[in-house]
């Protein structure tokens, strides 16, 4: 039952997400691209104020599926490093945190540009 609960949990969080995207793209001139960015600036906001960790107390999986959560993953290893270089460590916090997430989307991306063609 309490798996159960939390599938529920984790769907009702990321559709939340969800929902506010929509929202925003139905009632702005907003692109797709402007409202990724605003929601992976929401997840650097909301873990520098620590209120991300509540969002994942509730939803579990289901906070870290939205973009937001590489925001928050981003701002997490930026307050590591400047806990232990200081203000350097804005700099060097972005890599040690997430440096193979994003290694991993560039190969990715030179992948698929090898076997995909643009047809425009």
């Amino acid at each position: 039952m309490d798996l159960l609960i939390d599938i529920f949990l984790a769907f009702i969080t990321c559709g939340t997400f969800c929902v506010l995207a929509q929202i925003i793209l139905d009632n702005s001139k907003l692109t797709t691209g402007h409202v990724t960015s605003l929601f992976v600036v929401l997840g650097v906001l909301l873990e520098f104020f620590d209120l991300y960790k509540y969002i994942k107390d509730f939803g579990k999986m289901g906070a870290c599926i939205p973009i937001s959560s590489f925001g928050s993953v981003i701002m997490k290893g930026v307050k590591a490093s400047i806990e232990n270089e200081g203000i350097i460590g804005v700099f060097s916090g972005v890599f040690s945190s997430c440096g193979t997430l994003i290694s991993f989307a560039v190969f990715i991306a030179f992948i698929s540009t090898i076997f995909f063609r643009s047809k425009s």
